[in-house]
Order: C-alpha cells, then structure tokens, then sequence
C-alpha cells in the first residue's frame, strides 16, 4: 500500500510525563497529541501496547491481544469513584526521567485491584453494560488472558508447563473449577483491559480527530509465557511438556557481535496453514481495531527465520529455516483486504525478503544511523543513503533499538563524522539530530518518522534500548520542560517546506 507523504514522532505512551511513575492515557497523552498537529506532525509512532516481560520489554507480553495495565489513566478512574485522592498521591520513589518498574508495577497494579473492587461493588447500569458487552466482544481472547493471568500470579509467575498437569494441558474439568474457585481474580483482569481499551479508544479518537495516525507495532514472536501459546500450545514448537527446544533470534549483525537470543518459542507453520492462517488473520484484526497503521517488527522472519537452539546461550549456533512466505499474506488479505503495514526490514536482508516485502507492496524501513559506514557516503549499493531510497519507504534517523542521535554522533570515529558531513553538506555537525532530521524530510521517501529524543536533542543516557542486554532499558521519559517552542516549529517549518503536512 502507498502511504501518503508525511512525517511523525516515535514515542512510547510509557515515556510520557505525568505524576505515577510512567507515561499514561491521561491529559500528558492528549497533549502530546496536539504537540503533534502544533509541529505539523501527523504520526505518532508507539512500540507495543501489550503488557511488558522479562526486563520489562514491551516486546515480550503475557498476551498478543491484551494491553498493558500500566497506561492506564488513574485520575480517570478516580473522577469515576473508583479510586480516593489519596490513592493517587505519587510515591517518593517516582522519577520524572525514568520509569522504576520496581516500584510502578506494585503501586499501580494495587490501585487497579482497589478500583476493580469499587466497581464491582458500586458500578452503574451503564458502565456493567458497556464491561459486559466489551468482555462478550473480546471473549476470542479475553477468557484465555485472564485465567492465565490469574493462575499465572497463584503459581508465582513459574512457567505454564510447570503448572500442575491439568492445567498446563488444559484439561477441560481443571480450567472450569479454577475459573469458579478464582472468579473474582479473573474479573479484576477484564476489568484492567476493559479500562485500558476504553481510555485508548477515547485517545485514539481524539489522534484521528485532530490528523494524527497511531503507527502500532506488532512484534513477529510472542512470549512463550503468554495466554496465547498456553491456550493455543498446537501452533508452536513444543514438546510434549510444553517446553520449547528451539526458539528465535538473530544472528550476529550491527547490533550484536553474538546475535539477540530473544528466547521466544517458534510457530509451527504447518499448523497455522493447516487452519488457514486464522491465528494470524484474529491477531492481526485486533491489533487494526487498536492502531491505524501496523509496523511489523522482525519483517524477514516471513521469509526465513534463525532457529536457535534452546540450551544455547546465545544466537551464534543457529540455523535458517523458511518462513510462511507469502502464503500468509494472501490469507491475511483475502480476509482483511488491503492494510497499511510497514514492514521492519532491518538486519541480515536477502533476495526473497526484498521480494515478500514488493511483492505486497510494503514500505520498508531505512535507517540514517545505518547509511554513514566503512562503504562511505557514495555508494549506490548502500540502501540507508538517502539518494538510494524507494518512494514506498519509512525512513528514521534512528529507533527504539538505536542510540540517540547526539549518542551516535558523540561515540562515531572522527572518519564517519566527515563521511557524514561530506555528504550533507554543512559544517560541524553541532545541531547533527537537526541535520539528519531534515535530511529525512527532504528525501524521496513518503513517511519519515524521529524519535522524540532526537528532536530534542538528547544523548545516549536517553535512549530507550541496547539490544541484547535484558536489562536496564525502556525506562526513559521525558517531561515538558525540555521541550521549546522552536522544537514544534522547526518540525513544521520542515513539514511544510517538504510537504509532509
């Protein structure tokens, strides 16, 4: 699909400023939003929106359906009496520039339990109404979710397959007495994701409202310790215990000299195509009914994917094997038609990628970050340059994964900062963050996309990951402070002058 020409902004809700400890749907959200139109911006680019994993990766969910309980808006639930005042004053341990998991989750997962409480006791007619129908529409994959979650917290998070045998095999009998015994723990769950749902809808409104698209981002694997692939353990590389022997990752490349082991399990295509792809088909429909356009990370493992040996400890001993290929897409298409989805198209990219990518008509992604190296700035084999790239192209400076702008420039040999103003033309590379923006706007390519920290200018301390390590990452926030006037306007001034408005 041809995307018109435009720019935005990658932003995760979790960075946003506010008073509990992360970023949320509240009124920081919306005024984001209108920052956005202020800076002639007309998308806002999210990671996922599921809930996060180990090291607190948004990559790595309880589910590939539900969101994450964190962005929840609690002044809103307190205007509804579900929560008091009192509730909503921070702890001591909150920081505006970063999110410290170890003391959000605990605080605002009991003021989730406290509001669910209130509900369940003094709820409206209309808003049982509207939890009922929201759990009768979600029913697909909200009953799997929240028996898994609930079980999942009485077996202190241990893996599924080491759950007693009953309930790691899903035996009929044994799900339906845990669903009676813990009922009232299952319904908090709903209750979380009918909360999250509606106050991203009402977002999402206003976004669209104002010109604005969400750009979602749909990770290729899921967790193995998630609703999904507990629920559904035929569509996955499993033994006969539920154990993954083989799981995914990537081999050594720009990022890592021994590869990302990302753990997760492999699907068994076989029996996704033998049921028509209609796993693939559901979560893709859902995560439409979220975002407007789907950025699918990890694009390649369509054509063919690194399989990783379980015991390994990490992706150097791998091995390629042929994904799904475009016999996915057709049943995807057939069923949902034509959709806007960017595909992530970064690391080791061969022939049939290019040509799965072409053949559906997605834009790729290029990188500034990437188009400076040992080749040097004249390359026409180089795809990250500029000169070199495709209308039907997303182009970053950098993403979630990269080093800030300011970072790359400060950390780059004194031969690629020259190679890289050889190539733009300018002086000393000062504003640098300012320099590769515009160069984005200015090329070929219809969508350009800036992370918020290179529009402010910030380093390395402010990036958001480093892939391949587990931890330490996805804590960064920014607050209004740093922003200036001359952040939106000069954003605008780019739009209008490259017609990106």
């Amino acid at each position: 699909m041809t995307f018109p020409r435009a720019s935005g902004v990658l932003l995760h809700p979790t960075s946003l400023p506010g008073p509990h400890g992360c970023g949320d749907f509240g009124p920081a959200a919306f005024h984001f939003v209108d920052w956005l139109v202020a800076a002639r911006q007309s998308l806002w680019q999210i990671l996922p929106l599921g809930g996060i994993g180990p090291g607190n990766s948004p990559y790595m969910s309880s589910s590939a359906f539900a969101g994450n309980l964190l962005l929840i808006d609690l002044a809103e639930l307190q205007q509804r009496g579900w929560l008091d005042d009192a509730d909503l004053q921070p702890d001591a341990a909150f920081s505006d520039a970063r999110v410290d998991f170890g003391a959000v989750v605990p605080w605002r997962m009991a003021r989730l339990q406290q509001a669910a409480a209130r509900f369940a006791q003094s709820a409206s007619a209309a808003d049982q109404s509207d939890f009922a129908g929201f759990c009768l529409h979600h029913a697909g994959w909200l009953e799997d979710y929240a028996l898994f979650m609930t079980l999942n917290a009485l077996h202190g998070g241990r893996d599924w397959c080491d759950w007693p045998a009953p309930l790691a095999r899903r035996e009929p009998q044994a799900l339906q007495e845990a669903g009676a015994a813990h009922a009232e723990r299952i319904a908090f769950w709903k209750f979380g994701q009918w909360c999250f749902y509606r106050q991203w809808k009402k977002l999402r409104a206003h976004a669209n409202a104002h010109g604005v698209k969400i750009v979602g981002d749909a990770p290729i694997f899921i967790a193995g310790q998630s609703a999904e692939v507990w629920a559904r353990q035929d569509l996955f590389e499993l033994d006969a215990a539920g154990r993954a022997q083989v799981v995914a990752g990537v081999p050594p490349d720009f990022f890592s000299a021994t590869g990302q082991r990302w753990g997760n399990p492999l699907y068994r295509w076989s029996a996704h195509a033998a049921e028509g792809y209609a796993w693939w088909i559901e979560r893709v429909r859902r995560t439409f009914e979220l975002v407007d356009i789907v950025r699918i990370d990890h694009f390649r493992g369509f054509a063919g994917y690194w399989e990783i040996p379980a015991g390994e400890p990490d992706a150097i001993r791998g091995r390629w094997l042929p994904g799904p290929g475009a016999a996915l897409f057709d049943a995807i298409e057939n069923a949902l038609g034509e959709l806007p989805i960017i595909a992530e198209d970064l690391g080791q990219i061969t022939p049939d990628v290019d040509a799965l990518r072409k053949q559906f008509g997605l834009p790729g992604m290029r990188i500034l970050q990437f188009a400076f190296g040992e080749d040097g700035a004249n390359d026409n084999a180089n795809a990250y340059l500029p000169h070199n790239y495709e209308r039907n192209t997303v182009v970053y400076t950098g993403t979630h994964d990269n080093n800030t702008t300011q970072g790359w420039w400060l950390d780059a040999a004194p031969a690629l900062r020259q190679r890289v103003l050889d190539y733009l033309g300018t002086g000393d590379g000062h504003d640098i963050h300012w320099q590769l923006i515009r160069a984005a706007c200015a090329s070929v390519a219809d969508t350009a996309i800036h992370p918020l920290q290179d529009v402010l200018g910030l380093g390395a301390e402010h990036r958001m990951n480093l892939p391949g390590q587990g931890e330490g990452h996805w804590e960064w926030r920014f607050t209004w402070n740093q922003v200036r006037p001359f952040h939106a306007e000069r954003l605008a001034g780019f739009g209008a002058l490259y017609r990106r408005g």
